[in-house]
């Protein structure tokens, strides 16, 4: 025998509400902060703490420089920021382009190429509801297009009742 009870049950539809709402930036500031905190500490340790400072200096070419105390740094390391930042516009550039033609579906890469009606969204043809996932015949392109071309036809005739066509002459 089971037991009811007079409290009222959570409905099994209902969604909980996130700790942050889908549109807020909660996540990121987090995140950069928790980056700012990291680089802060890495400076920090480098210095303060004068063994490591001194790795730093000898990895980075700082030490032992050349005509002057900077020469090694921007002849070696330095000189691979710009390489660095170049690289790291161009992947942003990619990802950006990529994010902007491929599925609308979350977690899919393929390009999108077919709008779904009524919708913002533009889906590649295994998330389209109406595209063949598996090719289509020759026949079914050449009934696809008939019907296409019929429809516009029929759609023509409809607006244009009343109105006198090509093959109707204008004298009584």
């Amino acid at each position: 025998m089971t037991e009811t009870t007079d409290a009222p049950r959570p409905e099994s539809s209902a969604t909980p509400t996130p700790a942050f709402p889908p549109d807020s930036t909660g996540n990121r500031v987090v995140w950069l902060m928790v980056l700012i905190l990291v680089i802060f500490v890495v400076a920090l340790l480098i210095g303060f703490i004068g063994a490591l400072r001194h790795w730093f200096a000898l990895h980075t070419g700082t030490l032992h420089g050349g005509p002057d105390l900077y020469y090694n740094f921007w002849s070696g390391f330095g000189s691979d920021l710009g390489e660095a930042t170049l690289i790291s516009a161009v992947c942003v550039g990619v990802y950006t382009g990529v994010r902007k033609v491929n599925c609308h579906t979350k977690g899919c890469w393929r390009i999108g190429h077919h709008p779904l009606e009524g919708t913002p969204y533009i889906l590649c043809r295994h998330h389209h509801p109406e595209v063949p996932n598996h090719g289509a015949t020759h026949e079914r392109i050449l009934a696809e297009h008939h019907k296409f071309k019929l429809e516009k036809e029929s759609e023509r005739a409809h607006n244009n009742v009343g109105l006198p066509g090509p093959s109707q002459s204008h004298e009584p």
